[in-house]
C-alpha cells in the first residue's frame, strides 16, 4: 500500500488532460453541495455502485446537490466480487474525490502483450510514458468502500431498499415512482445495472463469452514484479493482473464451457491455467471462481427527455483492456463539470452539450473494446500472422506503442 499512495502523491503532479480543462485540480477546496431550502430539488442518482456514488461525489465538488436512490441495502456495492483494472487517468479522478487513499491498490508498471503459437509480442511500459504507473488493480469492493465512507463524511444522501419503477418526464421536472411514492427531480441519472436489452434504442452483441475471475499465487521466489499480462488466444482473452501479492485472473471463454471450467477441483484449474497462459509463470494457488456473462450493449444516445444513462447503464463493454469503469469515471467527470453552472440540469441543452463532449471517448472505447474480440479472438492462421506482425511493429514503434498507452490511460481527450 506505501508504494500505491507514493504514486498517487507523484501522479498528482503530472499534467492531465481531464484535470487541465476546467474544474477544480486534484486537492482543491470543495464546495458544499447546494441545499433544498435554496429552492432547488436535487439531481436524482438511480444507483449506488461504484459509479453512482462518485457521480454524486465530483457533483458535491461542483456546489451541485444530489441524492442516491438505491434498490439495494447500504453497503451492498461493498460485497462486489469484482476486480478493476483502473487507468492511471482514473486513479487521478478518484484522487480528485479524495478517496484514492483508502483504496488498497496495486501499481502495473508494465503489460506484456502476446499470442499464443505465434511470433509477435509488445510491451508496454510506466516509464516510457512518464507516469509512475499504467494502472492499478483493486478490489471493487474496496473501491465502494472508500465513496461510501465518503458519502457518508459529506452527508450526501442514499435512499437504499428504494427501486424506482418508472419515471415521467415533463417539461420543468421528471417525477420517480417507487413502491413509498414520488419524488420530484430536475435531472435523472440512471448508473444502476446494465443496458436493457429489449430497449429500442440500444445496440447488443453477444460475443457468447464468459469470464472466469479469481486469483492465484506465484511461488515465494517468483514475485509479479508489477507485471500485468494480457494473452489473446482462440477461446478468448486471458488476462493477469498484478493484485497484493498474487495475480488477478480473468479467464474468458465459450459460454458453453465456463460453467465446466470453474466447477473444477483446484488442482484441475490450475494445470488447465498452466496449458492456456504457457511457462512463464508457474501458479501454485487458486482462489473460488465466479462467473460472469459477457457481451457488447450500448445506449446509442447516453440522454434522454431530463435524463442520462451513465457507466454500465450507458454501455456495458468486453472486459478485454479493462476499459468499463475507467470510461465510466471519465463520463462522471464530464458530467459533473457540465452541470455545474447550470441554471437547469435537466434542460436538453446542456444534456445534449455533455453528450457531445463524450461522443469521441464513448465511441472510440465501444469500437477499440469490440474489435481487439473481432481481430484476436479468430484462430484464421492469416489473421494470426497478421496479429504477430501487428504486435511486432507497435513493439518497434515507440509513437505507435505511445499511442495506444495513452488511450488506456486517459481515454480519446489523451490528446
Amino acid at each position: 500500500m506505501a508504494e500505491s499512495e507514493k504514486s498517487a502523491s507523484e501522479a498528482s503532479q503530472i499534467s492531465h488532460p481531464l484535470l487541465r480543462e476546467g474544474g477544480r485540480g486534484v486537492g482543491s477546496p470543495a464546495r458544499g453541495p447546494t441545499n433544498d431550502s435554496d429552492g432547488l430539488l436535487p439531481i436524482a442518482i438511480v444507483g449506488g455502485g461504484p459509479a453512482g456514488m462518485a457521480l454524486a461525489l465530483a457533483l458535491r465538488h461542483h456546489g451541485v446537490a444530489a441524492q442516491i436512490l438505491d434498490a439495494r441495502p447500504r453497503g451492498a456495492a461493498r460485497a462486489d466480487k469484482r476486480i478493476l483494472a483502473l487507468s492511471h487517468g482514473s486513479h487521478q479522478i478518484l484522487e480528485w474525490l479524495g478517496v484514492w487513499k483508502k483504496i488498497a491498490a496495486t501499481p502495473i508498471t508494465a503489460i506484456h502483450v502476446s499470442q499464443p503459437g505465434s511470433f509477435g509480442r509488445t510491451r508496454l511500459n510506466a516509464r516510457e510514458q512518464g507516469v509512475p504507473a499504467l494502472g492499478y488493480v483493486a478490489a471493487a469492493a474496496s473501491v465502494s468502500a472508500a465513496l461510501d465512507d465518503a458519502l457518508t463524511a459529506a452527508r450526501i444522501s442514499l435512499h437504499d431498499n428504494c427501486r424506482v419503477s418508472h419515471a415521467t418526464p415533463s417539461s420543468g421536472s421528471v417525477c420517480l415512482h417507487t413502491a413509498t411514492g414520488e419524488t420530484q427531480t430536475p435531472l435523472v441519472i440512471y448508473a444502476e445495472g446494465a443496458v436493457d436489452n429489449n430497449d429500442a434504442a440500444t445496440v447488443t452483441r453477444d460475443y457468447g463469452q464468459q469470464a472466469v475471475l479469481c486469483t492465484t499465487t506465484l511461488p515465494p521466489a517468483t514475485p509479479h514484479c508489477n507485471l500485468a499480462y494480457e494473452r489473446f488466444t482462440p477461446r478468448g482473452p486471458l488476462a493477469l493482473l498484478p493484485f497484493g501479492q498474487q495475480l488477478a485472473v480473468v479467464y474468458i471463454c465459450p459460454a458453453q464451457d465456463a460453467a465446466a471450467l470453474a466447477a473444477l477441483p483446484d488442482a484441475a484449474f490450475l494445470s488447465n491455467l498452466q496449458a492456456h497462459f504457457g511457462d512463464r509463470l508457474e501458479f501454485t494457488a487458486v482462489s473460488p471462481r465466479h462467473l460472469y456473462p459477457l457481451a457488447l450493449r450500448y445506449r446509442k444516445s447516453p440522454i434522454g427527455p431530463r435524463a442520462v444513462w451513465l457507466g454500465n447503464a450507458a454501455q456495458t463493454l468486453h472486459p478485454v483492456a479493462g476499459q468499463g469503469f475507467n470510461l465510466a469515471l471519465r463520463d462522471t467527470w464530464e458530467l459533473a463539470r457540465t452541470l455545474a453552472h447550470a441554471n437547469d440540469p435537466g434542460d436538453a441543452a446542456v444534456l445534449a452539450r455533455y453528450a457531445r463532449a463524450r461522443r469521441l471517448d464513448r465511441r472510440s472505447m465501444i469500437g477499440f473494446t469490440d474489435i481487439l474480440i473481432r481481430l484476436f479472438g479468430s484462430d484464421d492462421p492469416l489473421l494470426r500472422h497478421a496479429r504477430g506482425l501487428a504486435l511486432l511493429a507497435l513493439d518497434l514503434l515507440p509513437p505507435a506503442r505511445s499511442f495506444v498507452a495513452r488511450r488506456m490511460l486517459f481515454g480519446a481527450r489523451a490528446w
